[in-house]
């Protein structure tokens, strides 16, 4: 007896319930697609955020104990010039190291002769801060100058210059040319001042960092420091995202090897951020997920509940002519199968549709604690839109399972008087 022909004749049967119920299937599975592409499209724009707009890179190497001790005590946990030449040596030839770039954090007062505010600073290499910001683009991007707005320059020709963030230069009413002086505490705690020239301003995406936050070359961070040569922390930057982890492990057994006790951290251990909106959406896609699985297998159980209780003759008949019980629920479970199969692949062509949709429709929104908008797009997730199709052709075909097992179970006697 060909099962799937006679499947295909009983979803015929009746055609509304079937495409309703099909509907239900259709809409679930593309509303669970969609966000799972939005999601997917989230968590990639964080992560370049994160890695290259925040500049943290994929590895951030410094002296063990330098996150809890290095503020009360950072002459202890400061890498000094030969430190730093050791450790890029080690690892500037490693696989998948594109390059090493020494950093040194720094806070204190900035003022422009009338007032003055509370800084936060970044130094960094010119060279390494242009490198760290451009090295996902394509050579497509790099040659149209895409996203050249966001790009955060420093002049290497001169050290005296500094970037300030939007809110910053507005407090102090500063602008590209303008003065400012800058004071800070050396490494050994003594007071420390200079004069910078501000290149430019920067958005630095966060409301929270956007009235405090600057850049500047290493050199002049190495100079309020009074230090020579010396850095806080290394960051590296690899050529793939998916070796960051492996990476961390290797560089980790090489420095240790060389006598080095030094702690790794990758840009997902540093970036709080990336990581609470991930958790954030990982919740509400399995809200969204538990509601629209829940609909559909309540769909296909109360479709196929009916459409078995109204061919109760019809399984007798078979039964009469020699189908084995068995043969009924496979029946039933076909039905429910290529229904599940014929609604979640009609969800994924809709989910095409709209996809193609929202991506031409260049609609951006301002998310939370942001300070610039962002486009709405949205990716294609194969490993969530994989798991979604199985997970719901397994739940559709065990919807219609114990409603087709009840059926069989009856005398035949009885299902062919059943009224």
């Amino acid at each position: 007896m060909n099962t799937v022909k006679l499947a295909l004749r009983g979803l015929m049967r009746n055609r509304r319930r079937s495409i309703m119920t099909l509907l239900a299937i259709a809409l679930g599975f593309a509303a669970i697609s969609l966000f799972a592409g939005y999601t997917h499209n989230v968590y990639d724009g964080l992560a370049r955020q994160s890695i290259h707009g925040e500049l943290l890179g994929h590895l951030t190497l410094s002296k063990r104990g330098m996150s809890k001790e290095g503020k009360l005590n950072p002459e202890r946990y400061m890498l000094n010039a030969d430190e730093v030449a050791r450790i890029t040596a080690l690892l500037r030839n490693e696989e998948h190291v594109k390059f090493i770039a020494p950093r040194l954090s720094l806070s204190g007062l900035i003022s422009n002769g009338r007032a003055s505010t509370i800084f936060i600073a970044e130094g960094i290499a010119p060279e390494a801060m242009q490198q760290l910001q451009t090295s996902y683009l394509t050579e497509e991007e790099s040659r149209q100058g895409m996203y050249a707005d966001f790009i955060k320059k420093l002049d290497p020709a001169h050290s005296e210059n500094a970037l300030l963030s939007f809110g910053l230069a507005d407090m102090l009413h500063l602008k590209k040319g303008d003065q400012a002086s800058l004071l800070s505490n050396t490494l050994t705690g003594q007071a420390n001042a200079l004069d910078i020239t501000v290149e430019s301003t920067f958005n630095t995406g966060n409301a929270g960092s956007n009235d405090k936050f600057a850049f500047m070359s290493l050199s002049l961070a190495q100079t309020l420091y009074d230090t020579a040569g010396a850095a806080d922390r290394l960051t590296v930057l690899l050529d793939d995202v998916a070796q960051t982890e492996i990476m961390r492990d290797r560089l980790q057994e090489k420095l240790r090897a060389a006598g080095l006790d030094m702690e790794i951290k990758t840009w997902q251990d540093l970036s709080d951020f990336y990581n609470q909106v991930h958790n954030m959406f990982d919740m509400i896609f399995g809200f969204i997920f538990s509601i629209v699985l829940t609909v559909v297998v309540m769909s296909v159980a109360n479709s196929m509940g009916m459409t078995v209780v109204e061919r109760t003759r019809e399984i007798g008949t078979l039964r009469a002519i020699g189908l084995k019980r068995r043969g009924v629920v496979k029946l039933f479970t076909t039905e429910s199968l290529m229904l599940t199969l014929i609604g979640c692949a009609s969800g994924l062509l809709l989910t095409f549709g709209v996809r193609y949709g929202i991506n031409v429709a260049h609609i951006s929104y301002t998310p939370p604690n942001s300070a610039s908008a962002v486009p709405l797009l949205v990716d294609l997730d194969f490993g969530r839109t994989i798991f979604t199709l199985v997970l719901m052709l397994v739940v559709g075909t065990l919807a219609a399972y114990l409603p087709a097992r009840r059926a069989a179970q009856q005398a035949i006697i009885d299902a062919l008087g059943h009224v």
